[in-house]
């Protein structure tokens, strides 16, 4: 038949009268950078962890100002001084459809040591000596000796399937397992869709999660590394949602009433980190060549550079207002927090006369490496300008993470700079991985790989990690922050404070001390 101008009208008018189906809203999130693999057993960085709990649940909950709370375990004791239980929720699926049970907690604990990579996830089952199941439901965890923060570790014990992931389990067959989605099957709140490396990460709601159906159909994760190119997504209207927006970006953000800024005080701290090996790799004399003595080594060097650098300008100028001073490498709502360690001094004659003191009147030269698609990009050089005071010349090398964490880990630097946050929330964590003296025999001193070792401070770390007692935990933790602040292995810069932006009628968001910015926390507007 055929159809006249006139029924033509009469049926399209017919089409537009029936509702269509209204879609579901997606959510785009753009970070400045993203997951090394999907298997959230490879690396202990913060960049997998965000992206991996969208997918996997953890024993135990790390909430937003990193306090310990329930999740996949939802009690927890000690039963002596070297037995915790933990009680498991029920009815917990994957998203395989399988059940949750003691078997897949068990599995993951022995699973990490085979596949961990850089920067290791055994920081976080150190303690563990055995894991015995009780029933599906209960599990306990044998320890070497007294482990009172066990749980604190537990909030990155992220829970895999022992089924799905069996044949991935090695070193050699993660990434083929877990980055294809064969082995990603989670029991969080999105199932994996798709990722490569440096790629978006493409997620999709998963009904059966136990912790309730989340607002977002679909959820894509977009790694850009440059701060520009992301604020420039967002006020393009291209993204939901970018974390980390440069103190440069924020008036333009906050000025245009289509948008939103959210800003948090963080726990990440950057620092800088001296070599204590004696044949260290990148020290030079001011004509060029390879100085046979490591100048880190006396403590009157390390000494001045704390007070050449000027933290109010650094956090000025290298980190645009958004920092606060630090004094030591945790933040003040940490367990072992040492309210009684002063702010740090500057005074360039008092640096230079202890410069003098120690053999370096006219200084040397060193290179002072970093990642630079995870720290601010001004903060390198500005940290060079403040040495240049005390005649020390210093090479600014920013290289991506992926080249940085191997290289470090390989011994190749003698001055770099980093971030770390006490994720778990107390400070025996971040001490014992980046003070203790390497002994992986005892799963201390992980991140420890420059030499430095120091028997006080082993002592006091491994008597807190055993004292039972609160009290008694908390001034052994304070005294080793105390003895990391005098001898000055390490060299805190500032505290970040981390800004959010999100399109002002879509979105809200719940910022995290961590930095972590992941779907769970991200609302729709009502």
């Amino acid at each position: 038949m055929k159809m006249t101008p006139t029924l033509r009208a009469i049926l399209l008018a017919t089409a537009l009268a029936v509702p269509l189906p209204v879609l579901a809203d997606d959510l785009v999130i753009a970070t400045k950078s993203g997951p090394a693999s999907m298997d959230p057993h490879f690396t202990a960085t913060s960049a997998n962890a965000e992206a991996t709990k969208q997918v996997f649940d953890t024993l135990l909950k790390s909430g937003n100002d990193l306090q310990v709370e329930p999740m996949l375990a939802t009690e927890w004791k000690a039963v002596d001084d070297t037995t915790w239980e933990f009680k498991l929720r029920e009815g917990v699926k994957f998203h395989d459809g399988s059940d949750f049970t003691a078997e897949d907690v068990k599995f993951s604990i022995e699973r990490i040591p085979n596949v961990t990579g850089p920067n290791p996830t055994t920081v976080y089952v150190r303690r563990v000596a055995g894991v015995e199941i009780v029933d599906p439901h209960t599990i306990r965890i044998k320890t070497e000796g007294p482990a009172p923060t066990l749980p604190n570790d537990f909030v990155r014990l992220f829970i895999v399937s022992h089924t799905a992931a069996a044949d991935f389990s090695t070193k050699e067959t993660s990434a083929e397992g877990f980055n294809s989605g064969k082995a990603a099957i989670g029991t969080g709140p999105y199932k994996f869709v798709s990722w490569a490396p440096t790629q978006d990460l493409v997620l999709e709601k998963f009904d059966g999660y136990w912790g309730g159906v989340q607002p977002w159909d679909k959820v894509t994760r977009k790694e850009i590394p440059n701060d520009a190119a992301r604020v420039a997504q967002l006020l393009a209207g291209q993204v939901d949602l970018i974390s980390k927006i440069p103190a440069t970006d924020l008036a333009k953000v906050e000025q245009n009433g289509a948008f939103k800024v959210v800003k948090n005080p963080s726990a990440f701290i950057p620092y800088l980190e001296f070599d204590f090996r004696e044949d260290t790799p990148q020290v030079w004399d001011n004509a060029g060549k390879k100085m046979a003595k490591n100048p880190f080594l006396d403590p009157r060097v390390r000494e001045a550079f704390d007070l050449a650098l000027d933290r109010e300008t650094i956090i000025e100028f290298a980190l645009e207002g958004m920092g606060v001073p630090a004094t030591q490498l945790v933040t003040p709502t940490v367990f072992g927090y040492n309210k009684d360690i002063p702010a740090p001094v500057f005074d360039v004659d008092r640096a230079r006369a202890l410069m003098a003191e120690a053999g370096y009147p006219d200084g040397f030269k060193v290179t002072l490496a970093y990642a630079n698609d995870r720290m601010p990009t001004e903060l390198g050089p500005t940290i060079a300008q403040l040495l240049a005071a005390i005649d020390v010349t210093v090479d600014v090398q920013g290289v991506p993470a992926t080249v940085f964490n191997p290289a470090k880990t390989r011994g190749e630097y003698s001055l770099y700079m980093a971030s770390w946050a006490t994720l778990t929330g107390e400070a025996n964590y971040t001490l014992s991985a980046l003070m203790h003296t390497n002994e992986p025999e005892k799963s201390q001193g992980a991140f420890n790989v420059r030499g430095y070792s120091n028997p006080k401070m082993d002592e006091l770390i491994e008597a807190a990690a055993a004292e039972m007692d609160e009290a008694k935990r908390r001034s052994l933790l304070e005294e080793a922050n105390m003895l990391v602040a005098t001898e000055r292995p390490d060299l805190p810069l500032a505290i970040n404070v981390s800004a959010w932006g999100m399109k002002a009628d879509k979105v809200t968001y719940d910022p995290r001390a961590d930095e972590d910015t992941v779907a769970m926390d991200v609302h729709p507007v009502k």
